[in-house]
Parts: structure tokens; sequence; C-alpha cells
């Protein structure tokens, strides 16, 4: 890479611009995506419509001299433009689980050129969340008979859109980082699919994760319950255990994911924490 000068980095999750921030080159970001809304960025031109599609003339537009981005977003065709328009574009991996934080953080300092600054963060990531999950497993019931079951449901009202995130999802990997049982995964739900009432019934979550947007876009947990009759079968729903936090950090799975499973567990284990 010869020119780092005006970056984006575009992902569904804002990881990739995040990274970006802490690796100390957040001066060279020229826009956003949906996802990418902390402070220092979130005034930044936004190139995605509709939620998570690339604008191809908002981007050409900023005139970036390299994108970083992975299969998250689309058209696929639009990255292909880009590349045929002479703007070089770095891909790197696309899952997003508490195992391969530090691999991004290095696909994506390597890609701009920095990669010493890149081991320096992923240590220093590593280790809070070596630190954060050891602090977790003692609020953990020892017995897995006790622990909450959870399930990761992931909602646009305006859309219809009602998806329940099971195996490979990264919320998974999120439930499981937090002493949780991903009930979803349990029985045998894998990936992002449209949700169905038989299938929430049987996960029987006693915990519902959602994004905050989407909490809201039902009208917050009275709305959830109308929209969604079956959460109101659930335990999770009888006793209106929905913890939602913001949709750019909770599966970010980035520099922040210390903090994310910090916030988490809080909610899980003692929702009347606000520290």
């Amino acid at each position: 890479m010869t020119d780092t000068s005006r970056i984006l980095a575009l992902d569904l999750y804002g990881s990739t611009s995040r990274i970006v921030y802490d690796l100390g080159l957040g001066d060279r970001v020229v826009g956003r995506d949906v996802s990418s809304a902390f402070d220092g960025i979130k005034d930044k031109p936004l190139v995605t419509q509709n939620g998570h599609d690339l604008n191809a003339e908002a981007i050409l537009e900023l005139a970036p001299t390299v994108i970083i981005t992975d299969t998250s977003l689309g058209p696929w065709d639009v990255v292909l433009q880009m590349r045929d328009a002479g703007i070089p574009v770095v891909v790197v991996d696309s899952e997003r689980n508490l195992d391969n934080v530090g691999t991004l953080v290095h696909e994506v300092a390597d890609a701009l050129g920095v990669p010493a600054q890149g081991d320096a963060l992923a240590q220093r990531t590593a280790k809070e969340i070596k630190t954060k999950k050891a602090e977790i497993a003692q609020v953990v019931p020892k017995d897995v008979a006790d622990r909450p079951r959870i399930v990761f449901l992931y909602v646009r009202g305006q859309a219809g859109i009602y998806y329940l995130f099971g195996q490979g999802s990264g919320a998974d990997s999120l439930i499981d980082s937090i002493g949780g049982v991903d009930v979803a995964t349990k029985i045998g739900w894998k990936g992002m699919k449209p949700v169905n009432d038989e299938g929430l019934v049987k996960a029987a979550p006693d915990v519902i994760l959602m994004m905050t947007d989407g909490l809201e876009s039902v009208g917050g947990v009275d709305g959830l319950l109308e929209k969604l009759p079956a959460v109101a079968q659930t335990p999770a729903g009888k006793h209106r255990r929905i913890v939602d936090m913001d949709d750019t950090e909770i599966l970010s799975f980035g520099p922040e994911t210390a903090n994310v499973l910090d916030a988490l567990t809080r909610a899980v284990y003692a929702p009347g924490d606000t520290k």
C-alpha cells in the first residue's frame, strides 16, 4: 500500500473503522458506514444507504486512496467497481468472534502499513479481554444448569425483519463469553435466519439480547411483546428480561470488546448496577 492518506474502513459491524482510529489513523478517515457512529467519526460523510448498502457515488466523491472492507456489506458489484476505478481495496476476514479480534487488528494494521501499532493494539486488546473474562468468571454460576439461557434477536420493525442469531453468527461467541448458554445454538439454529414462533418458544430464553435501535423500532419492550407474541411465551418475555446495547458496539468485536463484555455482564447478572 503506497497511499493511506484517505481511508475508508467499512463493514457491517463498525469494527474496521474503530481499529483504524485505535491505530492512531483516525485523521485519515474520510467517511463511514452506518455502524460507525462513535465520537470522532460520527460527523463524517455516510457512504452506505438503506442501512448497509454501499453507495458507489458517495464513495467516489470522497476520493479514497484505500478501502478496507469485508463481505458483510454489499452489493459486491460496488466493491468491484471501486477496484475498476483504480482504488486499492483490501478485503479482511468477515467473521466476528472473541477468538479472532487480534487477527482482524493485524489484518487492518498490515494493510495500512503500521504492523508495529497493530501488534501493540492486538496485545492490549487481548490483555483487556483476558482480564475481563477472569472477572466475569467470578460471577458466572458454576453449575451450567444455573447459567442464564440467552438468545440474540435482531429486529428492524419498520421492515418487518425478525432474525434469530445462532451458531457462527458472532452472537454465540458473545453469549458464551459472558457465561451464558446460547440456546439458539443448542436447538440447532445456524447463522442468521428469520425467527419463527416455534423456534423462539423452544429456545425458552431467560434473557433476550437486542440492538438498541432494533428494540426502539418496535416500540420498546411493550411493542416487542405485541409484535412478536412468541416472546411473551418465553421466560425472558414473562419477566421482561430484554437487554439492549448500542447497535455499533454489541457485535463489533474490536478494540472495545472488553468494555462490551463488562456492560453486558452487568446487565445480565446485576441489572440494577449502573456503574
